[in-house]
């Protein structure tokens, strides 16, 4: 795996060889990755996996055309047939006025904030077995765990690089360690399945794999014998397990390119109130050992911290430096890039300040409603902002949680959602996106 010196000398090599070949403007990416992972089931070895890749990739720009390539073959004739290919495509690609690299003036100078996001992730296959076998262990001795679909435990190091040909060039390490478990409880037909993980930065900031365990086996028996519920309109409470996805939903709907492109259910929503006046949203890509903190962006543009909703009102949209131009505004720092292909854009840790209501309260309001724990389907229309997901979780009566409760849907729209949602004070970061436990009431339930 190459240093990171190396992935810069990698970049800077490209970019001068397409500058060499007649690119008027171009920019290059180089990700490095290797990984190792081991999985147990019933306590024997199931699987070692490791892998190690590389890859380069190229944008070019000839007037307003553009293209972009990538390999893993980085040998000396590769790179000089990537580059004519990647020139060659430019100038038999459309015009597009609006494409181009982040604006100069723009650029991070100096040193880039230093965010602790690399332990070496030196950890051999024996290690890694110990704390699978732990995790699965202590889930299978939950009393009502019957069977096991396995643990892992796995940790990874990768270098990104990014150089552009009008003076940017940055580079960085991050590692991720985690560890997982997935058990079944109950029997025959009856049997119900949960699982639980913790991913994190460093090895030291994991959870202890027999905490997991245990709670992915307590999960498992917890949802056994789950009832019907009686469609109608109710209360539904969004545990932190599934809560971060609403913010998710958010992010699709404030993208540059869905704004550009006008499919977005909060299109002409700048500064207005998109949610109820309590919650605030931010994004900080410097948060130390944060699973998505980074020190720049896919373009070489400094990232900030910033909030995208405060108080309910929607303050940005998160723009590269294609649609910031083709909205008249400013890149906002939130650009992302893969080996192909031109920058997307994406947060980096993303989350939802608490409120100031015990989740105890929210739940003890409650006559009768929903407390949702699981999520499935993708039911959500980015363009209406419809919202109709399949949903398992508990009964929610006289204030107390009681029977789980599986095979229903929850529908509403994204918008009615937002402005009627509440946080709780139970905020944890444990994931790219994070929010505490949120109550929406008058959704629509479908049961039996």
């Amino acid at each position: 795996m190459l240093t990171e010196s190396q992935a810069c000398e990698r970049v800077h090599d490209i970019v001068d060889r397409a500058r060499a070949a007649g690119a008027d403007m171009s920019d290059a990416v180089f990700a490095a990755d290797r990984s190792l992972s081991v999985s147990v089931r019933m306590g024997a070895l199931e699987d070692v996996e490791r892998s190690e890749s590389e890859e380069l990739g190229l944008r070019v720009f000839v007037g307003h055309r553009s293209a972009s390539v990538s390999t893993s073959d980085l040998s000396t004739d590769a790179l000089d047939a990537l580059v004519e290919r990647a020139i060659a495509m430019a100038r038999e690609a459309p015009e597009d006025k609006w494409a181009g690299l982040a604006p100069q003036e723009r650029l991070l100078h100096g040193s880039p904030p230093l965010l602790d996001l690399d332990d070496g992730a030196n950890e051999a296959p024996e290690v890694l077995k110990l704390r699978a076998l732990a995790a699965e262990e202590a889930a299978r001795a939950v009393p009502g765990v019957t069977n096991s679909e396995g643990a892992g435990a796995g940790a990874s190091r990768s270098v990104m690089a990014i150089a552009t040909s009008h003076g940017f060039t940055g580079v960085y390490a991050q590692t991720s360690h985690g560890v997982s478990a997935s058990v079944l409880a109950g029997s025959g037909g009856a049997m119900e399945r949960d699982h639980a993980h913790h991913s994190a930065r460093h090895a030291a900031m994991v959870d202890a794999p027999e905490a997991i365990g245990r709670l992915a086996g307590e999960r498992a028996v917890a949802r056994l014998d789950p009832v019907k519920v009686q469609s109608g309109a109710m209360p539904v409470i969004f545990d932190r397990r599934v809560s971060a996805g609403l913010v998710g939903h958010l992010l699709g709907a404030i993208s540059g390119a869905a704004i550009t492109r006008k499919t977005s259910f909060l299109l002409d929503c700048l500064g207005k109130q998109v949610f109820a006046k309590g919650v605030t949203i931010c994004d900080d890509p410097h948060r130390p050992r944060g699973l998505r903190s980074r020190p720049f962006d896919g373009e070489g543009l400094p990232v900030l911290p910033i909030k995208l909703i405060d108080q309910g009102m929607l303050e940005t949209w998160l723009l590269d430096s294609a649609s910031a131009r083709q909205l008249g505004l400013e890149p906002t720092g939130h650009a992302a890039r893969g080996g192909a292909g031109a920058p997307g854009v994406a947060p980096s840790n993303l989350y939802m300040q608490p409120g100031s209501i015990p989740p105890e309260t929210l739940v003890g309001e409650i006559e009768r409603g929903i407390l949702v724990t699981e999520l499935i389907g993708q039911g959500v229309n980015s363009i209406t902002g419809d919202y109709s997901r399949g949903a398992a979780g508990f009964l929610i009566e006289n204030g107390e949680i009681t029977r789980p409760v599986s095979e229903i849907t929850i529908a509403s729209n994204l918008k009615d959602m937002f402005l009627a949602l509440t946080p709780a004070n139970d905020l944890e970061f444990r994931f790219g996106i994070n929010a505490p436990t949120l109550r929406i009431d008058g959704m629509t339930i479908a049961g039996a």
